[in-house]
């Protein structure tokens, strides 16, 4: 089996927590080791506490999010259209001079290609296209079958138990 050092797709994805967290902990690995990495965060904002650290760390690119949409299930046709253009227009940002980059990291990319906000065809485009010593990691829940097809490590967060189940929300510095 022939060694290669970089170059293969990643996806981690379900309903359990942990999918950008185990997607940054590659990126500052990957960043440890002198590689380059570029960050892009799909249906995302700025508020999250590991944004302003990893913008600290030499090599690592997080790509800003400018606009916040709330979430696609409350988004009207207007919002859905903005968004869909803002989203086309962040993944052509995450992708344009990549041969410079080590590993691209799209999170949240499936939840947005799901939603209907990057087309999932330009994203299958994409990975069968990359550099060959490109590695990509996508995050999201229900990847679809093709794009499963095209990963070499999929990994499955699912929970078994949560602490919203007992009523306790988001907290700042551990869910963002």
């Amino acid at each position: 089996m022939a060694y290669q050092e970089f170059g293969l797709i990643h996806i981690y994805c379900g309903n359990g927590k942990g999918k950008t967290t185990a997607a940054l902990g590659l990126a500052v690995r990957a960043a440890g080791r002198g590689k380059k990495v570029r960050i892009a965060r799909f249906l995302k904002t700025e508020d999250s506490g590991e944004v302003p650290v990893l913008r600290k760390i030499l090599g690592i690119d997080v790509l800003p999010c400018e606009k916040n949409f709330g979430f696609t299930f409350q988004m009207d046709d207007e919002v859905r259209r903005k968004a869909a253009l803002y989203h086309d227009r962040l993944f052509e940002r995450a992708i344009r001079d990549i041969q410079d980059v080590d590993l691209l990291i799209l999170d949240e990319v499936i939840g947005a290609c799901v939603n209907g906000l990057v087309e999932k065809g330009k994203l299958e485009m994409f990975l069968d296209g990359k550099p060959e010593a490109l590695e990509v990691v996508l995050t999201g829940r229900r990847p679809w079958k093709e794009i499963i097809g095209r990963a070499d490590y999929v990994t499955e967060m699912e929970p078994l138990r949560h602490p919203f189940e007992r009523g306790i929300g988001a907290r700042e510095g551990i869910e963002y």
